[in-house]
C-alpha cells in the first residue's frame, strides 16, 4: 500500500524539522565548548565569580579537603581553583561531586580553574596534562586551564619555555575539554612575548595580588589588554607556605590579621581584616580565591561579599602597599631562572 502525497509531505516536513534542530543544537555546543552531560549554558569570562575558593595547601586530610570544598559550594562559592601540582584534585573532585548535590547545583552554575605543571610543557604532553587533571577531578571539562608557570621541567633539566606549550594550549579549545585557557606568572616580557608569537591571547592571567603587593601598573596593563586578572594569595602572609618561609626574615611586614592600617579599616565597616583584603580585591575587578580548611573561615570569606569599602580606604589601603611592598612567592633562584623582571617586589 503506497503513503498518499500528503504523508510524505508530512514526514518529510518532520524529517527536515529534526534536522534543522539537531544542526543548531550541535552548533551551540560547539560554541560553548560544552561536553555532552552539562545542562544550560556555563557562565561567560565576562561573568567570572570574583570570589572564589582556593585549594593551595588545603591538605590538612583527605576528607577535609573534600569536606571544606562541599563546605564552600553550599556556603555560596561559585569559582573554584585547582591544580595538578597541589596534589589533592582527586580530593577536591570528591567535594565538587558532593558540594553540587548538596547545593543543588548543576556542573555548568560553577567556574573550575585548573593548571597545567611545569613537567608536561613539551606540546606533545600538553592534552595528556588536561585529561589527567579532568580524571582526577571527575569533571568532562574545565572553565579555564592555565600554564601554571613560564617554566618547564622535564629531562633533568629547568629553563624558561612557554611559546610552543602555549600554541599547543589553544588547540585544547576545539578539544571542549576546557573552555578558556590562560597563564601564571608570567612577567611583561614573557607575556608580550607569548601575545606576539602565537597572536593568541591568554583569557586570563593568575598572579600574587594583595595589600602588600598592589602591582597596579601591571593590573592596569591587564585591562588595558582585556585580560582577567585572578589574584592568589589576596590574604598575603597568611598562607601557611609565606609563613614558614618568612618566620626568620626581618624584612617581611606585619602578619595581615596585624596590620595597623587593616585592623582601622574593618572597625570602621564592621568587617574582619580578611574580609578588607578580599572586599579591596574585588574592589579592583580581580578574581581572588582565599582558601580555608575550616567552615567558619570559609564562610566569613564569604562575607567579603558584604563588606562595604569607601574611597578614604583604598586610599588608606593604597598606602599600605607603598609601606609594606613584598612579594612571598619568587622561586626564581631554585628554578634558576629569572622571574618577574620589571616587576613589584623583585
Amino acid at each position: 500500500m503506497q503513503e498518499s502525497p500528503r504523508n510524505l509531505m508530512n514526514g518529510l516536513c518532520v524529517t527536515v524539522s529534526l534536522l534543522a534542530f539537531l544542526l543548531a543544537a550541535l552548533s551551540q555546543a560547539h560554541s560553548d565548548q560544552v561536553p555532552l552531560g552539562s545542562h544550560g549554558p556555563p557562565i561567560k569570562l565576562q561573568s567570572i565569580p570574583l570570589l572564589g575558593f582556593g585549594t593551595w595547601n588545603l591538605r590538612v586530610s583527605a576528607q577535609n579537603t573534600s569536606d571544606a570544598v562541599s563546605a564552600a559550594l553550599q556556603t555560596g562559592f561559585r569559582h573554584i581553583d585547582c591544580a595538578k601540582v597541589y596534589g589533592n584534585q582527586k580530593e577536591v573532585g570528591n567535594g565538587i561531586g558532593n558540594g553540587l548535590k548538596k547545593a543543588g547545583l548543576e556542573r555548568n552554575e560553577v567556574w573550575i580553574t585548573s593548571k597545567l605543571w611545569n613537567d608536561h610543557h613539551d606540546p606533545d604532553r600538553v592534552e595528556e596534562g588536561l585529561d589527567e587533571t579532568l580524571s582526577e577531578l571527575n569533571l568532562q571539562y574545565l572553565d579555564l586551564y592555565l600554564m601554571h608557570w613560564p617554566v618547564a621541567a622535564e629531562g633533568g633539566m629547568i629553563e624558561e619555555s612557554y611559546v610552543e606549550t602555549w600554541k599547543a594550549m589553544t588547540k585544547l579549545l576545539d578539544t571542549g575539554k576546557t573552555r578558556y585557557i590562560g597563564v601564571s606568572n608570567f612577567d611583561p616580557r614573557q607575556l608580550k612575548n607569548l601575545i606576539k608569537a602565537t597572536s593568541h591571547k591568554p583569557s586570563v592571567h593568575q598572579m600574587e595580588l594583595h595589600p602588600y603587593l598592589q602591582q597596579s601598573d601591571w593590573l592596569q596593563w591587564h585591562e588595558d589588554n582585556g585580560i582577567h586578572v585572578t589574584a592568589y594569595s589576596p590574604l598575603a602572609n597568611l598562607n601557611p607556605t609565606y609563613k614558614e618561609k618568612e618566620a626568620s626574615s626581618k624584612k617581611s611586614p606585619p602578619a595581615l590579621l596585624d596590620n595597623p592600617e587593616l585592623t582601622k579599616i574593618a572597625n570602621k565597616q564592621d568587617c574582619t581584616i580578611p574580609q578588607v583584603a578580599l572586599k579591596w580585591g574585588i574592589g579592583r575587578k580581580t578574581s581572588v580565591i582565599p582558601k580555608s580548611s575550616q567552615v567558619s573561615h570559609i564562610q566569613e570569606n564569604y562575607g567579603a561579599l558584604e563588606c562595604r569599602l569607601e574611597s578614604d580606604d583604598y586610599k588608606s589601603l593604597a598606602k599600605v602597599g607603598k609601606k609594606y611592598l613584598h612579594r612571598f612567592n619568587n622561586p626564581s633562584k631554585s628554578y634558576g631562572v629569572p622571574l618577574f623582571e620589571g616587576l613589584d617586589g623583585v
